[in-house]
């Protein structure tokens, strides 16, 4: 064999390490830019609750580390993940948005839950709140009515390992009634008036949180007692009307 042949043949073996190279290099590099990408989330989630949650008041410290542990970006659109931390709502498709951390954060103190307590939850969207209520509770049941919104949901949930929440596409106007009574309820819609099927599923002392309102909304806190319930309005908010039976029921 000349020269010129050697090197002609030495030619794919010199691609083939090349390659062979490229290849045990390339996944090592991509790990590590997801995990500098990670931990640059994590410095963003932190700075969130430090700065928009634990400057505005909240102090339940399970709520504060429930928020500094769920990965929000990771129930957002891609298009909207360099905003996951931002001050304010994003949306999430279908007419439909995650709620601003500080009202995620609110609503949940509000909730006054314990470990162990059963949840449920009408209205998932993307499935943050639900995350969050998880960190907490026992177990979450959320009922969605999008069904793309339920079934997308559901997936990123349970990639991210959220075994405790239930996910269901269905109207949460009437609860679950076969899952009943609950610890706490959070309804992450605005009702036009308090679904009183909600309220009948309630545990005595348990808590109910909901926006209620149309033109103007404000969240209310409906504590069920041995005589009755108590009603708490805390602030105005804003969030998209609650859809299904619950509009012909005002």
């Amino acid at each position: 064999m000349s020269w010129n042949d050697r090197r002609i043949v030495g030619v794919p073996f010199v691609i083939l390490l090349v390659v062979a190279s490229l290849a045990a290099v390339l996944p090592r590099r991509a790990a590590a830019q997801g995990a500098d990408s990670e931990q640059r989330y994590a410095q963003l989630r932190n700075a969130m609750v430090d700065e928009q949650i634990v400057a505005r008041g909240v102090k339940d410290p399970l709520v504060l580390n429930a928020l500094r542990k769920v990965p929000r970006h990771r129930l957002v659109p891609e298009s909207a993940r360099s905003l996951s931390y931002e001050d304010h709502p994003l949306p999430i498709g279908e007419g439909q948005t995650i709620s601003q951390p500080y009202i995620v954060a609110l609503m949940t103190e509000l909730l006054r839950l314990k470990r162990g307590d059963k949840v449920l939850e009408v209205g998932t969207g993307s499935g943050y709140q639900a995350a969050v209520l998880a960190e907490i509770a026992g177990k979450v049941f959320s009922i969605e009515i999008v069904k793309p919104l339920a079934n997308r949901a559901g997936k990123d949930l349970a990639e991210m390992g959220c075994k405790n929440i239930t996910v269901i596409c269905g109207d949460g106007y009437r609860g679950i009634p076969q899952e009943a009574p609950f610890d706490a309820i959070i309804v992450t819609a605005a009702a036009p008036k308090v679904p009183e099927p909600l309220v009948e599923q309630l545990k005595v002392g348990g808590r109910l949180v909901i926006p209620v309102g149309e033109a103007y909304q404000e969240l209310m806190v409906l504590t069920k007692t041995g005589k009755g319930v108590e009603r708490e309005s805390v602030i105005p908010v804003r969030f998209v009307p609650m859809t299904g039976e619950v509009q012909k029921a005002k």
